[in-house]
């Protein structure tokens, strides 16, 4: 426990007290005020200089031994979080009474076998943003979590990171102390686990000059020199903060799905926070590259409104679908209504093939979190295993090369040692896969060979690590069901895509309430989508402006047109494709 001033401490805990039951994710006007106690509250009771040795800060996607989650409030989510995620890992339950969460849980149909329980006080449901960060000491040994000032003044939601670490027996580093003191937050941060993070600049202004909780009034420098010595960050990409997210936490409108895809949330055009999405992701994609030196490509997974048709700037909610977790080979996701959730599960489970994505209802009382300005990535913190597998592979992408063999490279590393490497390639899943001993090429480099295969194939495949240890490993986590993919195309079907964005087929088709129109693009350039009716007049207007390398999902809001056949068109400079859209 960390040592604190007495009256300072009843103080706080009084004004808890007094607070009501479910703290939003945000700061309420008396937490304002109880700063300057908070602030003087601070103590450590970690390592509070740098570790000794260069570190890794993991990425959400690798393998976890826990998901920890705070009792505090909206038990049909933790309950439902507590059911799905103890199928992969522990879940530890942070709370006062143990036997009143085993109660509930038992109550809602939930088995204990995987649960574990810290019962210590919190102040509030957003483990994210104050629980500990999975670092290692030169990429797969030593475990530690890293504790950064919280942004909050909730003094037993500080103390959450200490009790963990205690409980599972690993090494707790902070930056609560001088001269490497950080303000931050979990849920303004994500990482690809090789030294690239993303904030907004929301971390920025928090360290600044003025800043609440930070009296050292830090240089953006600073802050970069102090995630690179504690969290192994090295290139640091910070953003705009948007106007309507109040918290301005990326993790409500963007996610790492892996090294180089980027998940986005899209609003439709000139709404909400919209323009200010995609002027931070031209930016991003514009000025940085991925960990292999290559383009980030994008997912775009379109924004659902209210009930209402209402969104943050005219009332709504911040409903988000990037607000979710890995939990090993589950991604658990918010969900809010069915004619929007169906396009964002699918959108979802072709990005991650093989991944068991499974929603849960934020948007119904009274498991209506949202309105608390969070979801299921805001409620959850992962530990990393003790001594992971490392895994790391730049996917390979379609091609015209029926001739010379495919060279499959991955990256692999573990405490012990790298035994063996084994590629795993199939043109057909359900006759299974040819297995090919990879050969280590030096530094952590292991190479196999996929033979040429003639046009038009498929190809999935995927790689596994067997350390000195024995431990084994594949990536992706999910393989065989979750794989890599590429086509083996004409050269003229190339060309074709390299100057034009691609419409595939929309869906749900028919639609009655709600329709998405798929544009897959191979560079950014400017598109217009409207939609007709069968004498050429344009009824809807569906997006006109930038479209980003990679997919983007635009939604049409099909319950406001009449029964019909409409056309969805879609105009890239001189270029026009046409798809039918019928509304029943």
């Amino acid at each position: 426990m960390k040592l604190k001033l007495l009256f300072v401490f009843l103080v706080l805990s009084n004004w808890v007290l007094a607070q009501t039951e479910n703290l939003p994710n945000a700061m309420t006007p008396d937490e304002v005020k109880a700063i300057p106690a908070y602030n003087q509250s601070r103590a450590a009771t970690g390592i509070t200089v740098p570790p000794s040795s260069a570190v890794r800060t993991m990425a959400e996607w690798e393998e976890i031994q826990s998901l920890v989650i705070a009792w505090e409030g909206y038990s049909g989510i933790l309950s439902q979080i507590t059911d799905i995620a103890q199928e992969e890992c522990e879940v530890i339950i942070v709370c006062d009474d143990s036997n009143i969460v085993k109660n509930v849980l038992t109550g809602n149909g939930v088995p204990l076998h995987n649960v574990s329980y810290i019962e210590t006080a919190s102040n509030s449901i957003w483990m994210r943003d104050y629980g500990g960060n999975t670092v290692y000491k030169n990429e797969v040994d030593s475990l530690y979590l890293v504790d950064w000032i919280y942004n909050r003044p909730r003094a037993a939601d500080d103390e959450v990171p200490d009790a963990v670490a205690n409980f599972k027996n690993i090494p707790l580093y902070q930056t609560t102390q001088a001269p490497y003191s950080l303000v931050h937050t979990g849920g303004n941060f994500m990482t690809d686990g090789f030294g690239t993070g993303f904030s907004s600049n929301l971390v920025l202004d928090e360290n600044a000059a003025g800043g609440l909780f930070n009296p050292e009034n830090l240089t953006e420098a600073q802050i970069d020199q102090r995630m690179n010595l504690f969290m192994g960050i090295d290139e640091y990409i910070k953003m705009e903060v948007l106007p309507y997210d109040g918290i301005h936490h990326i993790d409500m409108h963007m996610k790492l799905l892996d090294e180089e895809t980027l998940l986005v949330s899209e609003y439709p055009t000139g709404v909400a926070d919209g323009p200010q999405i995609e002027l931070n992701l031209d930016y991003v994609v514009n000025n940085f590259n991925s960990t292999f030196g290559t383009p980030y490509e994008v997912v775009r997974i379109p924004v659902p409104p209210s009930t209402s048709g209402a969104y943050p700037d005219n009332g709504g909610f911040y409903r988000t679908y990037s607000n979710q977790v890995f939990v090993n080979k589950t991604v658990i996701v918010p969900t809010y209504r069915t004619e929007y959730d169906t396009i964002a599960l699918r959108i979802l489970r072709e990005a991650m093939p093989g991944y068991n994505v499974v929603g849960i209802d934020c948007d119904t009382d009274p498991n209506n979190i949202i309105r608390q300005s969070g979801a299921i990535h805001c409620i959850t913190r992962a530990v990393g295993v003790a001594e992971p597998l490392l895994i790391s592979h730049q996917r390979l992408r379609d091609t015209d090369n029926t001739v010379t063999n495919y060279t499959v490279s991955a990256y692999m590393n573990h405490v012990s040692g790298i035994a063996s490497g084994t590629l795993f390639w199939t043109t057909d899943t359900a006759m299974g896969y040819t297995s090919v001993p990879m050969l280590s090429t030096g530094n952590g480099n292991w190479e196999a060979q996929i033979p040429a295969q003639p046009l038009g194939s498929q190809v999935y495949y995927y790689v596994k690590g067997q350390a000195n240890s024995g431990k084994e490993q594949v990536r992706p986590i999910v393989a065989p069901l979750g794989y890599w993919k590429f086509k083996v195309t004409a050269p003229n079907g190339i060309s074709e895509l390299a100057d034009q964005v691609n419409m595939e087929p929309i869906f749900p088709n028919p639609s009655h309430t709600v329709a998405c129109v798929s544009i897959a693009s191979n560079q950014n350039t400017l598109a217009t989508i409207q939609v007709r009716d069968m004498l050429g007049r344009n009824v809807y207007d569906v997006y006109q402006g930038h479209v980003s390398t990679g997919k983007s999902k635009f939604l049409i809001p099909t319950e406001n047109f009449s029964i019909g056949i409409y056309m969805v068109v879609l105009k890239v400079g001189e270029t026009t494709q046409i798809q039918k859209l019928v509304v029943k």
